[in-house]
């Protein structure tokens, strides 16, 4: 994580927050930054049925599409206004263009593993990133590691062997678009501390969705397809909302809270994910995805606790 006073981590399947330094002292709100968190936990989720509800009828292009589109007019909303059009200045626009990149890509094959796999079990796979992270963070950031933080990373990888459960009758192979997802998410996540020192919060926060929205608009003329109803067009716009929102959500919770204690509550998503997958597709994920997913939460949390026992 980057110094300098300022708490942040990325939670799974999300962009590059608009980070404030939290406030110090007894001032802090640690309650409210929880609950926060939480909420965010169950927006991603409303989104991620959205996306595989949609997926049934229409393309995953357009329904990634739509997502970074809306997300992008929300977030021009809330900083072109204050900021003005300069925000969108990079001093490294290679970088910038490699994590709207691995962004793109992870949701990309988010929503499309969606179309084939119960969606706790991709929520679950997704958990993954922060391993990516982890596993990448020596080699491309020069941060230095140990044996234990070695150890758990290899122990969540067996969490997510579990929840693949390769040569069984089991395993799906949508499955491993969502393992792609959870690893480009990683890779973005190395990036956006890369671009970190160089570009303000707010640009590299704006950079994800737009190149996003105009990249994947160049697939449109080949895969659009004309939203049937309005409560398809509401869900297509609830992509993009219910994403936006829960960045807003993540934003906020690390305003009242530092990172090492609310941090734990981003895996809130799985359960999030969870009940969506009951109430509108009844799925309940088999005893392989909880045993997966809780070994994969517990890697998680002890390489944050190591971290923050570091710092």
């Amino acid at each position: 994580m980057p110094g300098g006073g300022r708490h942040y981590k990325l939670a799974p399947d999300e962009e590059s927050p608009i980070v404030t330094p939290a406030p110090a002292g007894p001032s802090r709100r640690v309650l409210h930054g929880i609950l926060c968190m939480c909420t965010a936990g169950l927006m991603f989720p409303v989104m991620s049925g959205f996306a595989k509800l949609l997926g049934q009828d229409y393309s995953s292009l357009q329904v990634s599409w739509a997502r970074a589109f809306v997300h992008l007019v929300f977030l021009s909303a809330l900083l072109l206004p204050s900021a003005g059009l300069g925000v969108l200045r990079s001093r490294r626009p290679g970088l910038q263009l490699g994590r709207a990149a691995m962004l793109t890509t992870s949701n990309l094959a988010s929503f499309y593993a969606l179309t084939f796999i119960p969606l706790a079990e991709q929520a679950a796979i997704q958990l993954a990133a922060p391993l990516i992270v982890a596993l990448l963070a020596w080699p491309v950031l020069r941060e230095r590691t140990t044996p234990a933080r070695v150890a758990a990373v290899l122990v969540g990888f067996l969490g997510v062997l579990v929840l693949l459960r390769p040569g069984t009758g089991l395993f799906h192979w949508a499955s491993l678009l969502a393992l792609l997802s959870a690893a480009s998410y990683g890779v973005y996540q190395i990036l956006t501390r890369l671009v970190a020192p160089y570009d303000s919060p707010a640009t590299s926060t704006l950079w994800c969705p737009l190149v996003g929205a105009f990249g994947l608009m160049l697939t449109l003329p080949f895969v659009w397809k004309t939203p049937a109803s309005l409560a398809d067009l509401g869900m297509f716009l609830g992509c993009g909302a219910f994403g936006a929102i829960g960045h807003y959500f993540v934003a906020r919770a690390m305003l009242h809270a530092p990172a090492n204690i609310i941090s734990p509550f981003q895996y809130f998503q799985l359960i999030g994910s969870v009940a969506v997958g009951w109430f509108v597709f009844r799925d309940l994920p088999d005893a392989y995805t909880w045993a997966g997913a809780a070994i994969i939460v517990c890697s998680g949390l002890y390489l944050g606790w190591v971290q923050h026992r570091g710092r």
